[in-house]
């Protein structure tokens, strides 16, 4: 790859001067005559030329785009969270650019070099692996770095922000739930849990079940969840085979399940379909995240929801806000989730009192 080109070789190109080309590009062509726009364009085009972001952020002093990288926009989940952030953003007259890492520790690292490279100074990173080893270095170079969907750690770079829900705080609610509708043999689903986040889930869920004065060891597993793969893309999958797994007619079924996600606990309620079951029923379902997909299956989804509007806002104006802080010092911002209440979650047979006496809806 050559040299960048540069704004005075496509002034030269164009036969302008290069305040011309920047008045172009900064959109201040008001009183530029339509022929010289024409020309500069063309000139740009022919040249390849490409502004350079750090230099027009240095300038204007403040970011004008943001680097997204999440771990993969197959989950509504963060698809929902991209837009959310990208509303935020343009509030701030800042722009998004939007990668997707699969949660794979290289995949993240080629982004960020690649976003640093291109000028861009601020990255919010929707990461859940537990270290940050991968991208230190650039953090150390300057990058303003937002980790989201995952709570500070103790190994942290110091200028690190972080902005997450209480996930542990989110198992313990699911599982609490389903307890308190009489469900004494609760499965947990997932894919792996080697991720921040997953990891805090499945520490509430135990959490729940030893305070409740039972042992996690009695409970019906599923070894999914033991697995390299994060399951983001093939959540549904992941709690499908599960449902096969832990449904089928030899096993020691479980009459509730705590799915990491809302894509892995309606795969699973799918997968209850496919042996006959009858969701709400025959096996209590509980995801995690508040996806619209969860209100509109059918039964309609019980879910632990994320404030992902509030959280956006929150990341957005921390990355933005972070150059303007003298002191480099991050922080951590946690927030508590909250569990929406639908019919995919009932008391088991045994203690199950009639249809119609069963909240529905709401949250709570």
């Amino acid at each position: 790859m050559g040299d960048r080109v540069t704004i005075q070789e496509v002034a030269a190109a164009a036969g302008v001067s290069a305040s011309s080309v920047s008045n172009l590009l900064n959109g201040r062509t008001g009183k530029m005559v339509p022929a010289t726009r024409e020309r500069i364009e063309r000139a740009i085009a022919d040249l390849g030329y490409r502004p350079n972001r750090a230099a027009r952020q240095l300038r204007s002093g403040r970011t004008q785009t943001l680097g997204l990288v999440v771990p993969s926009v197959g989950n509504p989940f963060w698809g929902a969270f991209a837009r959310e952030v990208e509303v935020a953003a343009l509030e701030l007259g800042c722009n998004v650019l939007l990668c997707n890492s699969e949660r794979d520790a290289a995949r993240e690292r080629r982004y960020v070099e690649e976003l640093w490279e291109d000028g861009i100074r601020s990255i919010i990173l929707c990461t859940s692996l537990p270290s940050l080893d991968h991208v230190a270095d650039v953090i150390e170079d300057g990058l303003r770095l937002v980790t989201f969907d995952r709570p500070a750690q103790p190994n942290d770079p110091a200028s690190v922000i972080s902005i997450s829900i209480d996930n542990n705080v989110g198992g313990q609610i699911a599982t609490s739930h389903l307890l308190g509708l009489g469900h004494d043999k609760i499965a947990f689903v997932s894919g792996s849990i080697r991720s921040v986040n997953r990891a805090a889930r499945y520490r509430g869920y135990c959490d729940a079940i030893e305070a409740a004065g039972m042992s996690v060891t009695d409970m019906p597993s599923w070894t999914g969840f033991g697995a390299e793969q994060f399951g983001d893309v093939e959540a549904a999958q992941v709690g499908r085979a599960a449902a096969h797994a832990l449904l089928a007619p030899d096993a020691d079924r479980p009459t509730a399940i705590v799915a990491v996600n809302d894509m892995t606990a309606l795969g699973f309620c799918r997968g209850a379909r496919d042996m006959g079951l009858v969701v709400g029923e025959d096996v209590s379902v509980i995801g995690f995240d508040g996806i619209i997909l969860a209100e509109l299956y059918d039964p309609p989804l019980t879910s632990v929801r994320q404030p992902i509007g509030e959280m956006a806002r929150l990341a957005v104006g921390e990355a933005v806000q972070a150059g303007a802080r003298s002191d480099g010092a991050g922080r951590s911002v946690l927030l508590r989730p909250e569990i929406v209440v639908r019919e995919s979650t009932r008391p088991p047979h045994s203690t199950a009192t009639s249809r119609a006496d069963v909240p529905t809806g709401g949250s709570r």
